[in-house]
């Protein structure tokens, strides 16, 4: 097994954390698809394309054909907005990781490193809406070194850097798609404390859940 070091980011990095992310979200795409195509307002469209033109075409063909370009249509919509997401994420945070993570105070990023290669990231700061706790954000570890442990030592460092700074807790968001990193962060102690819709009409139309998770390292301190 390959040997692996979590340490701090280096500007040297930039590129390779910018794929790991981009490679990590769009693994999401299949998954978010099939979603949407699991939400009744979805099967409601999709139904009444095939009824209406079945009816006015007294044809399979038609109907069939526009149900699936409906269907294409609608992967490329989920396409379009994993890469929106992905280029507005590209332009802000990750830009500039030294500025956003590096530089500011209780605020870090790390990347996972394995013979010499960047295979995964982590970054934690201040988080916004749960005052007095910090936030792990851009956890993603490459595929082809998942079941390692990467990304357990990957939450281990953000707690511990927590804790060293005298936090109570960490929080973080992860979305309905996203099970196995619901399961990782359950099996590391994580308490899932809220579900909401995302904000955007896109996403409550597609019920496209959201979770916030909240990890109480003064629980864990007591347990130790």
């Amino acid at each position: 097994m390959a040997s692996i070091q979590i340490r701090k980011y280096r500007d040297d990095d930039a590129e390779t954390v910018k794929e790991i992310f981009t490679l990590g979200m769009s693994e999401h795409v299949p998954s978010s698809f099939m979603h949407v195509l699991k939400q009744p307002l979805t099967q409601m469209v999709l139904m009444c394309i095939f009824c209406a033109l079945m009816t006015s075409s007294k044809s399979f063909l038609l109907p069939i054909l526009a149900v699936t370009l409906f269907l294409a249509g609608t992967r490329q919509f989920v396409v379009y907005m994993f890469n929106k997401y992905i280029d507005t994420t590209l332009r802000k945070d990750l830009n500039n990781i030294c500025v956003t993570y590096v530089t500011q105070k209780d605020s870090c990023f790390w990347v996972a490193e394995s013979d010499g290669r960047v295979v995964g990231t982590v970054a934690c700061l201040p988080a916004e809406n749960a005052p007095g706790c910090l936030e792990l954000k851009r956890m993603s570890v490459c595929r082809s070194h998942r079941g390692m442990g990467i990304a357990k030592a990957l939450c281990r460092t953000v707690a511990d850097f927590t804790r060293d700074r005298g936090y109570p807790a960490v929080v973080l968001y992860t979305s309905v798609v996203q099970t196995d990193a619901q399961k990782l962060y359950e099996t590391m102690g994580y308490e899932k404390i809220r579900e909401f819709v995302a904000p955007e009409l896109t996403a409550k139309l597609l019920n496209f859940t959201l979770f916030e998770y909240r990890l109480d390292l003064q629980r864990d301190n007591q347990k130790d």
